[in-house]
């Protein structure tokens, strides 16, 4: 369970610094771009992987998992912006479904009736850590849906391919780091470059150190995820669902003291439950063994 919390740690640092830079006026697209250029070279230094296996990657899962890490992304920012944050946030929470009936379906891996009750217990702990009362009706525009499905959608198949990767033979996941890295980064460079074109958007140094910063901790995140699905390469689902709760769980402790957020009491009911889930699902894996 270490490498979970590490990524934990790791996922929550990176929604931090996105919510900051706004704050500071960073442009999180530029950052964004240049965090990739700086895993790519975090994962050279660290684990010196044999680039000539590169040959040997599954195409249609890396281009896939490259594409969509930098074009999410950015959709997610599009839905914060036309539907607001409680939406998205909902959205990309809910995308544990898909992995989850990923793990059943394709990994084919036998759920347990305990492992079951944490699974539903987190999916409830979601939507009421999530629930936030509307000020207003909403506008009825395509957008409103459009957005949180995307999202929703997008994560969801992005954590079902990290986990495709983790199970590659061909060549060591360090190497398949540096792959999925170098296809985002030059998407990320094709847009920062259509937008500093065509858009006349300003190249700013701050974005780059920026972006050496989000790198760091966006490299953390990934590598210890994927490190945890290989200990637990039976179970995803423990992965899956552990992932999620726990970024819940300190992201809320972290708004509630640093940003000072405003809860309902039926976030605070969300957030036990979200305990709970975690803790019957490591029963679950401890019975396992």
């Amino acid at each position: 369970m270490i490498y979970i919390l590490l990524s934990i740690f790791c996922s929550v640092t990176v929604a931090v610094f996105l919510k900051l830079a706004k704050r500071y006026k960073i442009n999180v697209i530029q950052a964004v771009t240049w965090n990739y250029l700086f895993a790519i070279l975090f994962s050279l230094v660290f684990f010196r992987p044999k680039l000539g296996d590169l040959l040997q990657a599954p195409s249609p899962v890396y281009m896939g998992l490259g594409i969509l890490l930098p074009v999410v992304f950015w959709i997610l920012a599009a839905s914060i912006k036309n539907i607001g944050i409680a939406k998205s946030d909902i959205a990309q929470r809910l995308s544990l479904f898909i992995p989850i009936l990923a793990s059943y379906f394709l990994f084919k891996e036998n759920i347990s009736g305990l492992k079951l009750a944490g699974l539903l217990t987190g999916i409830i702990a979601i939507l009421l850590t999530l629930f936030k009362k509307q000020g207003k009706r909403s506008s009825g525009q395509i957008s409103d849906w459009v957005y949180p499905t995307v999202v929703f959608i997008g994560f969801g198949v992005i954590d079902v391919l990290f986990k495709k990767i983790a199970q590659v033979q061909s060549m060591p996941f360090t190497t398949s780091l540096v792959l999925v890295f170098g296809l985002s980064f030059v998407i990320s460079l094709i847009a920062i470059g259509y937008l500093a074109i065509v858009k006349k958007q300003k190249l700013e140094l701050v974005n780059f150190l920026c972006g050496c910063i989000l790198g760091a901790f966006n490299f953390g995140n990934i590598f210890f995820y994927l490190k945890a699905h290989q200990a637990l390469a039976s179970n995803p689902s423990t992965v899956f669902a552990a992932m999620n709760m726990g970024v819940i769980i300190l992201g809320s402790l972290i708004g509630l003291i640093i940003f000072k957020e405003k809860f309902i009491k039926i976030n605070y009911i969300g957030l036990l439950l979200a305990l709970a889930s975690i803790i019957l699902i490591t029963l679950a894996q401890l019975h396992a063994f």
